[in-house]
């Protein structure tokens, strides 16, 4: 027998892509930009905008204009945090990193064939790279974070991803062509942390260390950002093994050793 439709889902599903959107950066999106990145028509875009702006989850920036997360969204996150005690966990490690390195340590986790931006931590050197920041996603294989979390994930998933790379990376599959992605899955395996140069936004450098869960599972990742200059073949060994043993170590809380 056919399932039977679920009255609404189009709607809820078209809602979920908007909040996602909206919810990417902390300034918010302009409507032209929701539009666009959402594939809905522009009448059907601004009737859900106010519609969720009508029920708090939703604001209009009164200078920008651009639709921001609102206050509903804060109430709901902090109710669910309850459930996903990660800032307790994670946010130790992320100031180990930020203080014995001096760069930016993100947190992230995996959400679908995506990366989201969790928590951050700001480091001591004066040079920063503001690629990344809470709530940014990137398609998996893309970036330090999602390279880490890809190249330990069962070999037919990968591959799955690969087979339709340029529609998974969009935008981002001029710099990170299918040979490219696969060499750097690679070289992510044999050293145990995966590095980003420059591939994202020249000149910024990343790296990255995978998060298991109970399954043993990659289920999030560290991650460090920063100039071209702090990330020296010479100094990139002792980033990486900073990242492996805070990985391990948030590893083995999440699952309860």
């Amino acid at each position: 027998m056919n399932p039977t439709p679920v009255q609404g889902a189009q709607v809820v599903s078209r809602v979920a892509v908007l909040l996602r959107i909206v919810g990417r950066k902390p300034e918010g999106s302009p409507l032209v930009e929701l539009v666009r990145e959402s594939g809905l028509t522009r009448p059907t875009a601004h009737r859900l905008l106010s519609s969720l702006a009508a029920e708090g989850l939703l604001d209009q920036d009164p200078h920008s204009g651009n639709w921001v997360l609102g206050p509903e969204i804060l109430l709901m996150g902090s109710v669910a945090s309850a459930r996903f005690p990660l800032e307790d966990i994670a946010r130790p490690s992320l100031r180990r990193l930020a203080e014995e390195t001096g760069e930016s340590a993100f947190f992230s986790i995996r959400r679908g064939a995506e990366t989201v931006c969790l928590l951050r931590e700001e480091g001591s050197f004066p040079v920063r790279s503001f690629v990344l920041h809470e709530g940014v996603r990137f398609p998996l294989g893309v970036a330090s974070a999602g390279t880490a979390i890809m190249a330990f994930l069962p070999t037919a998933e990968q591959e799955e991803l690969l087979a339709c790379w340029a529609a998974h990376a969009g935008s981002f599959a001029a710099g990170h062509n299918e040979a490219k992605v696969r060499e750097n899955l690679e070289a992510t395996r044999q050293a145990g942390y995966s590095v980003n140069p420059g591939l994202v936004l020249e000149g910024s450098w990343g790296m990255g260390a995978a998060v298991f869960d109970r399954r043993g599972r990659p289920a999030w990742a560290l991650s460090l950002t920063g100039i071209e200059p702090r990330f020296r073949e010479d100094r990139r060994e002792f980033l990486g093994r900073l990242l492996m043993d805070e990985a391990h170590r948030i590893s083995l809380q999440l699952k309860g050793d």
